[in-house]
């Protein structure tokens, strides 16, 4: 992704901040909704299985956390333009931290599902 980046491939224009933003929120909307049907019914979400639903709703969340790697580096970037405070530096450090910690609990996830295939 850090090259696609940086070489221009993939560019980060606010129509793709937008659906980047919206699809995120999407899962997480599905993510805690599930979790709280789970907790007060017997309902068992569609992501739990190891159905091939299940694991192309796992690569399209694999697929939008990668998109949220350009969001952060694109972050960072104009963070430097801006020569934004030294402290915000942080801020940038922790959502990346936070996509690919995401990411590798997704990729984790799909592995899983496929082993038990």
């Amino acid at each position: 992704c850090l090259g696609l980046y940086k070489f221009k491939i993939v560019k980060v224009t606010e129509q793709f901040k937008s659906v980047v933003v919206a699809a995120t929120l999407a899962i997480a909307t599905y993510y805690l909704i599930s979790w709280l049907f789970s907790m007060f019914t017997s309902f068992v979400p569609v992501h739990y299985g190891n159905s091939m639903m299940s694991i192309g709703i796992s690569v399209f969340v694999i697929v939008i956390a990668a998109l949220n790697l350009f969001l952060d580096f694109d972050r960072m970037e104009k963070g430097v333009e801006q020569k934004m405070p030294k402290y915000m530096e942080w801020f940038a450090a922790m959502g990346l931290i936070i996509t690919l910690v995401w990411l590798y609990i997704e990729f984790l996830r799909l592995l899983s599902k496929l082993n038990r295939k």
